[in-house]
């Protein structure tokens, strides 16, 4: 498909999915539930790591996140102590209680000694991406002591990692959506610098519309992606995600 017909494509497809209604079908309705800034960061950052496998199961369990929290994501964090550690009761696939106990601490810190998590992503994001930022956010957040286990529910770009579930926490946080779906209360950060979130749908139809060659969805792939995604739009690339995911997910592509 040529260029100018393939961006028309996809900016339809991308117009079409980027909806209110895609929210009722997609985790990030939890953080929809917030309106402070700190609550939706918070919630959202949660809520993304522990975005794979099922959509209901996912879903559901960020519910069951926000209730732990008692619905205030941002004071539970500022005030947990290690005596809370006791009462958690949490599994998703892989993530456990002991996980959740140490992101809990590590969010408290970045909150309390690095300006919040918007002040550290936007430190560390270069000119042209941000993906530099999330290698160094995880080394950041991993600085308390911890089980090593637990760095496994971080990613790391430079690890040639494509990021996924980090990636689609920025997409939320960061994209200026004129339609309401993704948060875009970041303002420190540019959506020309995101990644697209890399996953088995969009790479799929990636692959199938020869935007990247790469038959891994890892870090090169991402960067194949990336690159073709700037040249259709250089000023909100990560647009394109819906567009892609929706091609796989909810269309017979």
């Amino acid at each position: 498909m040529k260029r100018a017909l393939l961006k028309e494509y996809l900016d339809e497809k991308a117009e079409f999915y980027n909806r209110p209604r895609f929210i009722g079908t997609d985790p990030i309705q939890i953080p929809h539930r917030f309106s402070q800034k700190e609550d939706i960061e918070i919630i959202g950052f949660l809520i993304a790591t522990i975005a794979w496998g099922n959509r209901k199961s996912i879903i559901k369990n960020g519910h069951s996140l926000c209730d732990i929290m008692g619905n205030s994501p941002y004071d539970y964090v500022m005030e947990y102590d290690k005596k809370n550690a006791s009462h958690l009761s949490f599994v998703h696939r892989t993530f456990n209680s002991g996980d959740l106990h140490y992101f809990f601490c590590a969010l408290q810190d970045v909150y309390k000694n690095q300006q919040g998590l918007e002040s550290v992503f936007s430190k560390h994001t270069s000119e042209t991406s941000t993906q530099p930022a999330i290698s160094a956010f995880k080394k950041i957040f991993f600085s308390l002591p911890h089980l090593e286990r637990t760095e496994k529910h971080v990613s790391d770009p430079f690890k040639n990692s494509a990021a996924k579930r980090i990636n689609m926490y920025l997409r939320w946080m960061v994209r200026k959506d004129t339609h309401g779906v993704d948060f875009g209360i970041w303002d420190s950060i540019l959506p020309s610098t995101l990644s697209c979130p890399l996953d088995v749908h969009s790479g799929r139809v990636a692959r199938e519309l020869k935007l990247i060659s790469r038959k891994q969805n890892d870090g090169k792939a991402l960067l194949e992606l990336d690159t073709a995604l700037r040249v259709l739009d250089p000023v909100d690339p990560v647009k394109y995600d819906f567009a892609l995911f929706g091609l796989s997910a909810f269309e017979t592509f």
